[in-house]
């Protein structure tokens, strides 16, 4: 069946993965949800993300993280969607549980944290945040 938002789903399964306690989780490959998944690797979020190389579509395969049996992403939730795009300056970029958690950002640097946006001093379209 085919997907309308491909980076909601590639949350959802994320966030079903830990809920359900699994180990690995695995999804279609592109390079927004690579550029998500290095993110989520360099704050921790995730252990780590390899490609599985197919000859239709490469596969992403994420490594989850758990903290005393609990997942480390407690929230995770898509902002942005196909149907309402959410976009925001430097200066209105959301802190999320007050600088605890992060906000992923696609600007035209290209997808970065909000920390990182705010250090480049750019805005763009929020497609994330994390906690």
């Amino acid at each position: 069946m085919p997907v309308t938002d491909s980076i909601s789903d590639f949350l959802t399964r994320i966030r079903n993965a830990g809920t359900a306690g699994h180990k690995t989780v695995d999804a279609p490959n592109s390079k927004i949800k690579l550029a998500i998944a290095e993110i989520l690797k360099d704050q921790g979020y995730i252990a780590d993300y390899k490609i599985i190389e197919d000859k239709v579509q490469d596969t992403i395969n994420v490594s989850l993280r758990y903290y005393k049996r609990k997942p480390a992403i407690l929230e995770l939730k898509r902002i942005s969607t196909p149907g309402r795009r959410v976009y925001a300056s430097v200066d209105d970029l959301p802190r999320i549980k007050n600088g605890l958690g992060i906000a992923i950002i696609s600007t035209s640097k290209g997808v970065v944290s909000d920390k990182m946006a705010r250090k480049l001093n750019v805005g763009g379209e929020v497609l994330c945040s994390v906690w």
